[in-house]
């Protein structure tokens, strides 16, 4: 990795959103991790409400398994293990990310104090101090395996997944993720009847999605974004 790169990457800070909640200004791609319009409402939405909440409500399923593409600052894997909780639903969630929040900064975002039903700090700390590429089992019903990864270089599994979290940075600045090519490993991933969520509705995300199989619907997007995508296998 060049040194500007790393310098890129440690040059990370936290900004808090309009609801209140915080996200993290990347020096990396010169965007945040979520919406300046709200962090937590936006990751609600699109991943929790359209993708998580969608998937349970149309399938009666023992264990739902999840991939995230982009863990970041783990909040969507937070809203997820709470949802597993409040469920009693046994979720077994794997995580890729490229670029690891530092630790430090980690323990400055303050999501805990942002939910209801909120757990303490410590077990949202323990999603970034969890093993990477080990599963690790957080709850009764959660398991986290995260994944120090490129998304390019991933081993996707056929057939492996329920519900996907595309949350990688735009394609103004990741087009390299946003390609034909990545959909259709997703697509082949995905178990028949599951879903891929996304926070981006442009043109070009929606005819990649389309080009491998996939059935694309446009729906209303959070604060500052008219719209958002569910992709169905």
């Amino acid at each position: 990795m060049k040194t500007t790169e790393n310098q890129n990457i440690t040059n990370r800070k936290l900004v808090t959103t309009a609801d209140g909640s915080p996200s993290i200004s990347d020096g990396r791609t010169g965007e945040t991790f979520h919406s300046i319009n709200g962090a937590i409402t936006e990751s609600q939405l699109v991943f929790i409400n359209n993708g998580l909440e969608f998937f349970k409500t149309k399938n009666d399923s023992q264990g739902i398994a999840v991939l995230e593409i982009g863990f970041g600052t783990g909040l969507n894997t937070w809203l997820s293990l709470l949802k597993s909780i409040e469920w009693k639903q046994k979720i077994d969630y794997t995580a890729l990310e490229a670029f690891p929040l530092d630790i430090a900064l980690a323990e400055k975002l303050t999501y805990t104090a942002s939910v209801e039903k909120q757990l303490d700090k410590q077990e949202f700390m323990a999603l970034h101090l969890s093993e990477w590429g080990k599963p690790v089992q957080l709850d009764e019903y959660f398991k986290l395996t995260k994944i120090h990864q490129d998304l390019r270089q991933f081993d996707v599994k056929t057939d492996r997944f329920d519900v996907i979290y595309f949350d990688a940075f735009s394609p103004n600045v990741q087009p390299e993720l946003w390609t034909e090519e990545i959909f259709s490993r997703l697509f082949r991933s995905l178990k028949s009847g599951g879903v891929l969520v996304t926070y981006s509705a442009r043109g070009v995300v929606k005819n990649a999605l389309r080009s491998v199989g996939f059935s694309v619907k446009r729906l209303p997007g959070p604060p500052g974004k008219r719209h958002v995508i569910r992709a169905f296998r």
